[in-house]
């Protein structure tokens, strides 16, 4: 159950970073929610993960994954750089946190 919280809340780091992205750009409510509540939610998923993992695990998972999926989304839907640089070391982050759940 705990690699269940660590996904869920990396999810929702994902979702606070685009609407971090999103209020930088424009001011809103619904986009001040999506900062805050993404936030918020991937803290409380992460904080119920560690009743089952070792937060030397899970905090290193959620936030391997949560940067990797940020860069992801970033290059896809906000136009970053989409430099083979850029892929390989997300690429690694990935190899990092599957090493990670393979040891734990």
């Amino acid at each position: 159950m705990g690699w269940v919280y660590v996904l869920a809340a990396a999810a929702w780091e994902i979702f606070g970073v685009i609407g971090l992205k999103l209020f930088s750009q424009k001011k809103s409510f619904a986009r001040l929610v999506l900062f805050a509540g993404g936030f918020a939610l991937s803290y409380l998923f992460l904080y119920w993960s560690l009743s089952y993992l070792d937060m030397s695990i899970a905090y290193a998972t959620w936030m391997g994954l949560g940067t990797a999926g940020a860069v992801i989304v970033n290059m896809i839907f906000f136009g970053e750089s989409k430099k083979i640089s850029r892929i390989i070391g997300v690429g690694l982050i990935i190899i990092g946190v599957v090493g990670l759940k393979m040891v734990s």
